[in-house]
């Protein structure tokens, strides 16, 4: 199947009639915990549901491409979490910025769109979030694809040492060591590209965005705060796993190998506690759906693959089924 870009299939479509158009992705809001979330969404209401989970300094931007590639047979859904994108949280909120309150926020966004059953698709933040959410409702989640999204110690990188310093010493000058080497256009740019073979495939809409929205009043305070509570993430490191080994979820682990924040080796320790668990690599950074999100959607040769199934939304690594051993179990049609 060709994939094409919204403008050459609209063409595509008027001067030929092509076969294949790309779903519409909508935005909207709802209201959740007394936040306005803002997220994307796509595909068939009655489909199964895939809720993508995006990372820092990102927003559900950074799926722009996936979503469409997932839409034809899923019900895609991908909120911007509090403090990032287009998610608005009233001043009278008064809202705490730590990933406790971000997967509480996620668990009532789930919530009020009535949301039973999903599979997980987190990055990033998105790992401690959405794990904190399936933690919470282990019965709803169908399978977990992590993107570079972490859950073991070592999978932490080099590039952590001066964050691990400031939850060590929590201190004004640490904090803005942080604040002048990772929250300006250069570090947003270098996460994007650093590890990317050609770096000219990455698109400068990407961290542009996410720097103009860190630049609002009060957001690098909130990220700030979210790297010091990110430690909170690390301690409960062990729960996942315990989380893992008792519901057996089926996982997918998608790694950019050349991640400097959550390296190989953490995408390999998901066998210790889920050994039938998926891992595969690819030759890009840490934000692997700019660069490889063809590969990510799609199977083609020995790459990775998140290919949408038949009836129920069977998700498929190189025609082994993903949902076999799905909680509760789920019918499949097998191709």
């Amino acid at each position: 199947m060709k994939v094409m870009s919204d403008r050459i299939s609209q063409t595509a479509t008027k001067r030929a009639g092509a076969r294949y158009t790309v779903p519409a992705t909508s935005i909207r809001k709802i209201e959740a915990d007394g936040v306005q979330v803002f997220y994307r969404t796509a595909g068939d209401p009655s489909a199964p549901v895939v809720l993508l989970l995006h990372g820092f300094p990102a927003s559900s931007f950074m799926f722009r491409e996936l979503i469409p590639r997932l839409a034809d047979q899923y019900r895609v859904i991908a909120p911007d979490l509090a403090g990032f994108g287009f998610t608005e949280v009233p001043a009278q909120r008064n809202y705490k910025y730590s990933f406790d309150a971000l997967a509480q926020t996620l668990e009532a966004f789930t919530e009020a769109l009535k949301i039973k059953s999903y599979a997980l698709y987190v990055f990033d933040y998105g790992a401690p979030t959405g794990f904190r959410l399936a933690m919470a409702h282990p019965e709803r989640v169908r399978a977990i694809v992590s993107q570079n999204g972490n859950a073991y110690e070592e999978g932490l990188g080099d590039a952590w040492g001066p964050i691990r310093k400031y939850w060590a010493e929590p201190t004004a000058e640490n904090r803005e060591v942080i604040r002048k080497n990772v929250l300006t256009l250069e570090g947003t740019r270098w996460q994007y590209t650093h590890g990317v073979t050609i770096p000219e495939r990455v698109a400068p809409e990407s961290y542009t965005l996410d720097m103009a929205l860190m630049d609002r009043p009060g957001n690098k305070e909130i990220q700030l705060d979210l790297f010091l509570d990110y430690a909170s993430n690390v301690k409960l490191y062990p729960k996942f796993q315990e989380y893992f080994r008792k519901w057996k979820p089926p996982l997918l682990a998608i790694w950019g190998k050349n991640d400097p924040f959550f390296v190989p080796a953490g995408a390999e320790a998901f066998r210790k506690d889920l050994p039938n668990a998926q891992v595969e690599f690819l030759d890009t950074g840490h934000f692997a759906t700019e660069t490889h999100v063809v590969d990510i959607a799609v199977a083609k040769d020995s790459a990775i693959i998140l290919v949408h199934g038949a009836n129920l939304g069977t998700w498929r690594m190189g025609g082994r089924l993903l949902l076999e051993q799905c909680h509760p179990p789920i019918a499949t049609a097998r191709s």
